[in-house]
């Protein structure tokens, strides 16, 4: 078993020719956030991580055996909810308010010029789509933004950033008691949308609209959920 104890980031200060003959281990990120973990890299080789406390390791680091030995990390494809403006219906803008909304609830992102990336989450799918985002389900490699998650990262790679963002929807469905304490006229029938822009969809089917929600043109964003689809035809979200 090859103990490493040592990581050069994308293989700082090696030559080129190192890099391409090294050993590679793929992992994925549950895995690459640990500081302490094991692992097979290509060549059959038993791996003993041990890395300083809250150090993860992204793809194309280099990690460093005590024998001197290179081992090429890469970036496993995994499961992830994949986040683009809606083609159709939306604009550049709506990905920096996802964006905004998704850091609300302290959730590890990708963040990519045209896309978002999150780990799976049904509750955090329909809030998307509700903000007009398309959000479908997709085995791609996940590297989060650094930096701002450090500190949910312990040494044994338990992640705490799922705690929050499910608090964090109830504010949308309290609000209306608060116009009925002294009004005499009714105010009631003003507020009764309130709850129709909730997600048509069941919980289940992270990334994937439900065929109400769809409507004829086949679109994936919360767009088509409050529009006549009469109106566009053939059109989809870009999903």
């Amino acid at each position: 078993m090859l103990t490493i104890h040592k990581l050069l980031p994308q293989g700082q200060g090696l030559a080129k020719v190192l890099l391409q003959r090294a050993a590679t281990v793929e992992l994925d990120w549950d895995v690459r956030q640990k500081s302490r973990f094991a692992a097979t890299d290509s060549q059959g080789r038993e791996l003993a991580i041990f890395l300083p406390r809250g150090q993860a390791v992204r793809g194309g680091d280099m990690l460093v055996a005590e024998d001197g030995s290179l081992i090429r990390a890469i970036a496993a494809p995994q499961r992830v909810l994949k986040i683009t403006a809606c083609a159709t219906h939306g604009t550049a803008f709506d990905l920096v308010r996802a964006a905004y909304h998704l850091g609300n609830r302290h959730v590890p992102i990708e963040l990519q010029p045209d896309h978002l990336k999150i780990e799976p989450d049904h509750v955090l799918a329909d809030m998307l789509r509700s903000l007009h985002m398309t959000v479908v389900a997709a085995d791609l490699p996940f590297e989060p933004e650094g930096g701002a998650y450090g500190g949910h990262v312990t040494n044994d790679g338990h992640s705490h950033h799922h705690h929050s963002h499910r608090a964090g929807h109830a504010h949308g469905h309290e609000h209306a008691h608060s116009h009925s304490h002294s009004h005499s006229h009714s105010h009631s029938h003003s507020h009764s949308h309130s709850h129709d822009h909730a997600p048509a969809q069941p919980a289940g089917g992270c990334g994937h609209a439900q065929p109400k929600a769809q409507g004829a043109c086949g679109a994936n964003c919360g767009h088509c959920d409050h529009h006549d689809h009469a109106h566009h035809p053939g059109q989809g979200c870009g999903g």
